[in-house]
């Protein structure tokens, strides 16, 4: 305020009265805080400008998640059920024991076995004795050669029973080992069909499990886009706020005659541990490309169901409303509520804190 100013107020202060003199005085204040309250360059925050990118042309259609390992594991001799090691949630590591069976009777077969082994081996070692020595009294024209046949042909015949009852014990030991059940793979048990002390038969079915590691999606496609996504080959699978890319495809050569769709199947990475066998998701597969406008990640602002960045408009901090569409890695898609070039706060944080500290300079502007 000049001294003109304050003499006019002053001399003419019992002239306006204290009201005059205080709307005065608020109109020189409003004629001063209606120039811009910062400049673009005066604002500490970092910026980028809004911009239109070329980014993948997707046909979404729904999925399910399947695993790649999944099976059912069932007897293979007969026994009555002893022990159940894993029940239906818990995780099994590859090659675990997952339910063993009574083995007295295969026990007892397997010792038969050995002892009809054992008596093959002392038969045979004695038919060699004998076709040693048939053998060298042959040399010496001692013995007939009828005599010596029958010497040779009688170690050929033990040592074919030994052979025969090496097989015998095999097989035992095969039938004492399908009294205990392993995991062939690590995975989860899904559902578990017998009890301790149940009498189970070959081919009874015991514990059905799956694997989480390795999982994939089967999509049924329109015949009409069969063509561009098998020609393309690039898929993405969008589940929990993610965006997961495919690692490859499999195409099903054989339509559906019912419904003329194709089945593709989408195979993902390892350890796609957010994905459950059974879940529906979606899937997007390229089919071309299309411009869209992208802001980073980090910029957007989420409160409540509000979604917002700050922007540098008109030299000032504001907080605009957008709508979001897909993300494309560190990147969201705008569909509405910023223009090309806008230039949005990379940091709203910082954005944030800056508009509340002007925010009382912000009122009086307005």
């Amino acid at each position: 305020m000049n001294i003109r100013v304050a003499g006019f107020l002053h001399g003419n202060a019992r002239l306006m009265g204290r009201e005059c003199v205080v709307r005065f005085i608020l109109l020189l204040i409003g004629s001063v805080v209606a120039l811009p309250l910062f400049a673009a360059t005066d604002v500490p925050i970092a910026t980028v400008p809004v911009v239109f990118e070329v980014t993948p042309r997707e046909r979404i259609w729904d999925g399910t998640v399947e695993a790649v390992n999944q099976s059912t594991v069932s007897a293979q001799t007969s026994g009555r059920v002893a022990e159940i090691g894993y029940d239906v949630n818990d995780f099994v590591p590859k090659g675990a024991v997952i339910v063993r069976f009574t083995d007295t009777e295969q026990r007892a077969a397997l010792r038969n076995a050995n002892a009809g082994l054992g008596e093959a081996q002392a038969r045979f070692d004695e038919a060699g004795k004998e076709f040693e020595r048939i053998s060298s009294m042959f040399e010496n024209e001692t013995v007939s050669k009828a005599r010596f046949e029958q010497a040779k042909a009688n170690h050929a015949a033990a040592e074919a029973r030994v052979d025969a009852a090496r097989s015998g014990v095999t097989t035992a030991e095969e039938q004492l080992e399908y009294t205990v059940i392993r995991a062939p793979f690590a995975g989860i048990v899904a559902e578990r069909f017998i009890e301790v002390g149940e009498l189970v038969r070959p081919g009874h079915p015991i514990m059905s499990g799956l694997s989480l590691q390795s999982l994939r999606v089967n999509v049924d496609v329109p015949q009409s886009m069969f063509k561009p996504i098998r020609e393309i080959g690039k898929a993405f699978v969008y589940a929990n706020d993610q965006r997961i890319v495919a690692e490859s495809l499999t195409f099903y050569p054989v339509a559906d005659p019912v419904t003329n769709t194709f089945t593709v199947r989408v195979n993902l990475p390892e350890d796609s541990a957010t994905l459950f066998p059974g879940m529906f998701v979606k899937v997007g597969f390229v089919v071309g490309e299309s411009r869209r406008l992208l802001v980073p990640e980090q910029a957007v602002v989420r409160r409540s169901e509000l979604t917002a960045v700050y922007i540098l408009e008109d030299d000032r901090v504001k907080l605009r409303q957008v709508r979001l569409g897909r993300r494309y890695d560190a990147r969201i898609e705008i569909l509405a509520g910023l223009a090309e070039s806008e230039l949005v706060a990379t940091d709203p944080v910082q954005a944030g804190i800056y508009l509340k500290e002007h925010r009382a300079a912000v009122h009086i502007d307005e």
